[in-house]
């Protein structure tokens, strides 16, 4: 599947040392001078007209001149991102209060190893799963010692609530996994519980491009790793996997995202690299941008693989892409709970329903497709582990539930074989006779 598809063949190219890029030109070609000190700006694609004043303005340009780094090389990506190579020592993650002294970890830490018999293998009856990659690596990649960041504009910005919601989650999910606390996201998702400690969670997930109803909403696909209150403010978080998410990234494309916060979504973390905190080393992988090829309905089927872990020497959280690629790392400094250890470990969909004109959300999860249609058909998590000691050894999550909060609309099984090991299928179509 080429990279354009869905988006038309517009070919990806190389762009020259480009700096601070806070006003993309369609912007300047948008930006209607109303009197007053306002403008109306209308983005592309899931933005909306909306006013702005040249202060507001100004503040946003401010603020993308903090996160858009000053580029060693940019590449335009076929989906029209433009991808910034920055240097290492220059990334967001430095300007971390919690990071002014911080060194960057370059030496790899020791990976988990697999514990216990045989560990399972692909499976492919009925078709072959097959890794994904990302969709500007058609064009080029990041030299060494820079890693690739997804430069923000203005048009992103200006999608969100406000300045300071950009990135953020704004109705986030604080409830623990056998609470139905509504606040209009719904999951379907599989979990372990172990109060004397998780160090780690994988698994390989599979890639789909789910419809999204409406540009405040979402449709995701991940691991969260957790400890702390569902009750108060310290609930840390560390996620990472695929979402579609309109207002974010302007596209119905499926994203690499990782998330993280200490205070349960209140003031820290962010998505990807919109803030500082996560410490980036590698040139190959940009959190954030389009993940290529997706699967499709009785076709060809592709999956990502995600590994999140405890260095036990130093107490930082990696994260790995596919079989061995080190994407970098959240400092232990971030947190308060989370820089002990995990008690509680989630695997699934998450969907957010603003109920458009009264009734359920369209908005799919997964493929959107229920979970008893099987492979190829409903998408599905794979080979669940979780490091459970300090021994940094993987293993088969075995003490797993499952839950959704309204099956009629996203529901999941949950199975285990040599193969695949622990995995299960979820997902669903939102809106449908059963589900208003």
């Amino acid at each position: 599947m080429e990279a354009g598809r869905r988006k038309g063949k517009r070919r990806g190219s190389m762009i020259c040392s480009v700096s601070f890029p806070s006003i993309t030109p369609l912007v300047l070609l948008l930006l209607v001078f109303i009197g007053n000190g306002t403008f109306s700006v209308s983005a592309l694609k899931y933005t909306s007209t909306r006013r702005i004043t040249s202060l507001g303005l100004a503040r946003i340009q401010r603020h993308l001149e903090k996160i858009n780094k000053p580029a060693v090389r940019s590449i335009e990506s076929p989906d029209g991102d433009i991808i910034d190579c920055v240097h290492w020592h220059k990334q967001p993650a430095l300007d971390h209060p919690l990071l002014k002294n911080h060194k960057i970890q370059r030496a790899a830490p020791q990976r988990p190893a697999f514990r216990g018999g045989r560990r399972p293998e692909n499976y492919s009856a009925g078709g072959a799963a097959r890794g994904a990659w990302q969709t500007w690596h058609h064009v080029g990649h990041c030299p060494k010692g820079t890693v690739p960041i997804r430069r923000s504009s203005v048009d992103d910005v200006l999608r969100a609530k406000s300045l300071y919601h950009y990135g953020k989650k704004q109705q986030p999910k604080v409830d623990a996994p056998d609470v139905d606390g509504g606040k209009g996201h719904e999951h379907a998702i599989a979990y372990t519980r172990n109060t004397e400690g998780i160090y780690g969670a994988k698994a390989t997930i599979n890639v789909w491009d789910p419809s999204v109803q409406t540009s405040g909403e979402f449709s995701l696909s991940q691991i969260w790793i957790l400890s702390g209150s569902f009750n108060g403010s310290d609930l840390n978080s560390i996620e990472a996997g695929w979402q579609v998410s309109p207002e974010i990234y302007g596209d119905s494309s499926p994203r690499l995202f990782i998330y993280w916060t200490s205070d349960g979504y209140q003031a820290t973390g962010c998505y990807n690299l919109l803030c500082s905190g996560f410490v980036q080393i590698n040139n190959k992988i940009a959190i954030g941008a389009a993940i290529s090829p997706v699967s499709s309905y009785e076709g060809s089927q592709y999956d990502i693989t995600i590994l999140i872990w405890k260095d036990p020497r130093l107490g930082d959280w990696w994260m790995s892409f596919g079989d061995s690629v080190l994407v970098g790392y959240w400092p232990a400094e971030l947190f308060t709970h989370l820089s002990d250890h995990a008690t509680l470990v989630e695997w699934g969909g998450e969907v957010v329903n603003t109920r458009p004109n009264g009734e359920h959300t369209f908005t799919q999860m997964g493929s959107g497709h229920f979970a008893e249609d099987g492979f190829g058909k409903a998408s599905y998590f794979r080979n669940l582990e979780i490091v459970v000691d300090s021994g940094n050894r993987l293993s088969s999550a075995r003490s797993i539930a499952t839950g959704a909060q309204n099956a009629s609309c996203y529901d999941i099984m949950g199975f285990s074989n040599a193969d695949w090991g622990i995995h299960f299928y979820y997902g669903g179509p939102g809106n449908n006779p059963r589900c208003r």
